[in-house]
């Protein structure tokens, strides 16, 4: 969420900044609305004050009127009798006067909270101009020493790749058929060394970022919808999101029990990132300023509705619905340079990672119109798969990159909504609470990443070499088929 005092100062900042990620959001509304909220407080304000100045005034004034009374006759005692209705009267009056402000707040507060929540955050001045992830700038690009990116896989390796799904078929590791059979399309099952190789990715990037300082983390993958909202994966990422009916459920399991009571449980939703309870478990939190940054990670199961991505990727293991992902999460204190900072060591663990399996890799710049509605700023790292890219004559595909990372610049964005904050100077501090900077990064998906390590390194006997670091989490094993 956005900060609504820097939207009433700044206006076109934000106007300018959806219009940039070309997102449609009516900032008038959200102004007028406001404004008609301030107007409505200020004269619930004027009234309750008013309210207790009768409340101090109105016993001694009926007091002396009613001194007066017992000595007036006629058309005075009528007089009397009148004002002093009129006085007990004037309380219920200003009461019922902001009975109706508090009705007119509540008819526009859920309009507006539903709007500030659509409002984006506007991208870095220095995020190049754009409209889709076809706008996005290569940075740079890194592949183990003698690779010739001109050559492509062939004419470095000396014979023509299998795809990822001719390997595994191949190789025994995996099972697309009863995958599908068992939960429906992009659907799938590892088994033996595709199963191990599976676990050993992700046991080795969870060693890597823990090794760099980060706390490993088991969280939730079923959370409640304000954990979604908070992050800022609703409401826009609503239709990817795997929703649990609870409250449904709890209210039919309650018309069915004794005397027909219901819990009425919150629905659920499963998360497709680890981010989501990392950020989540601190909603509402004041933190201690002395423990920032917090560096946190986790392996988690994550769940892709993957709607809208019809024909895309339907075959093997690159868009899959259930996968694992190690993810990395920094909340540090607000400060744009700082969170700059942690942005490029972020990037910068996960290129280690990525050289360190040999894998052929490259940055890009994400353009604005490529950001998505939370991100100041985000560079995607994307693997070189030989498997992937145009189909030649030879009907060997040309190889392209693939996404395979993402790290994320939020500032204040998530945490506002969240309510995460903290107070400067610690806990002896004594001035406002200051809402904290996030920052997130996939540290390795698998088996999105089992892709890029089978391709590359594939040998020409049908065999996959297992790059060195990955070999004690396989028992030594140097090969694969």
């Amino acid at each position: 969420m956005i900060d609504l005092k820097h939207l009433r100062e700044d206006p076109d900042l934000y106007r300018e900044g959806a219009r940039l990620k070309g997102m449609g959001v009516d900032i008038d509304r959200v102004l007028a609305l406001d404004t008609r909220r301030r107007e409505l407080l200020t004269q619930q304000e004027a009234l309750r004050a008013e309210q207790k100045k009768i409340a101090k005034e109105t016993g001694p004034q009926i007091g002396k009127l009613s001194g007066q009374l017992k000595k007036a006759e006629g058309e005075e005692r009528v007089a009397l009798e009148r004002e002093i209705e009129q006085i007990k009267a004037r309380p219920a009056a200003l009461k019922a006067d902001i009975q109706k402000l508090d009705e007119d707040l509540a008819g526009i507060g859920p309009e507006l909270e539903s709007l500030l929540l659509t409002i984006p955050m506007p991208p870095d001045p220095d995020v190049p101009r754009g409209k889709s992830a076809d706008d996005n700038i290569e940075r740079s690009r890194w592949a183990p020493e003698g690779w010739d990116w001109a050559k492509g896989f062939a004419g470095n390796r000396g014979f023509k790749p299998k795809t990822h799904i001719e390997l595994v078929r191949d190789l025994g590791l995996a099972d697309f058929e009863r995958g599908v059979r068992l939960a429906g399309s992009r659907s799938y099952l590892l088994r033996g060394e595709g199963a191990r190789l599976h676990f050993a990715v992700l046991r080795y990037a969870l060693d890597f970022i823990a090794a760099r300082g980060f706390t490993p983390m088991s969280v939730p993958v079923l959370v409640r919808e304000e954990a979604m909202v908070g992050t800022g994966f609703f409401p826009g990422g609503r239709d990817q999101a795997y929703h649990i009916d609870e409250r449904r459920r709890s209210e039919e399991e309650g018309e069915h029990a004794p005397g027909g009571s219901s819990a009425h449980g919150a629905d659920l939703y499963l998360t497709g990132t680890g981010e989501v309870s990392l950020m989540g478990m601190f909603q509402g939190e004041i933190v201690d300023e002395a423990e920032l940054p917090l560096k946190l990670c986790t392996v988690s199961t994550c769940f892709r509705r993957e709607a809208g991505a019809a024909g895309k990727d339907t075959a093997g293991l690159y868009r899959i619905h259930q996968f694992d992902k190690v993810e990395q999460v920094v909340i540090c204190r607000a400060d744009e340079a700082e969170s700059r900072r942690w942005h490029a060591d972020m990037i910068g663990i996960v290129e280690d990672l990525l050289k360190s399996l040999e894998l052929p890799h490259r940055l890009l710049q994400c353009c604005t119109g490529d950001l998505g509605a939370k991100n100041a700023d985000m560079i995607d790292i994307e693997c070189w798969m030989p498997g992937r890219g145009e189909v030649g004559a030879d009907g060997v595909p040309s190889g392209e990159f693939g996404e395979t990372h993402s790290a994320s610049r939020l500032y204040d964005y998530q945490c506002r909504r969240l309510n995460t904050r903290y107070r400067p100077g610690g806990e002896a501090g004594t001035g406002p609470t200051t809402f904290c900077h996030s920052l997130n990064n996939t540290v390795a998906a698998s088996p999105r990443l089992l892709i890029p390590i089978l391709e590359v390194h594939q040998q020409a006997d049908g065999s996959v070499r297992v790059p060195e670091v990955l070999r004690p989490y396989l028992g030594g094993a140097e090969r694969i088929g």
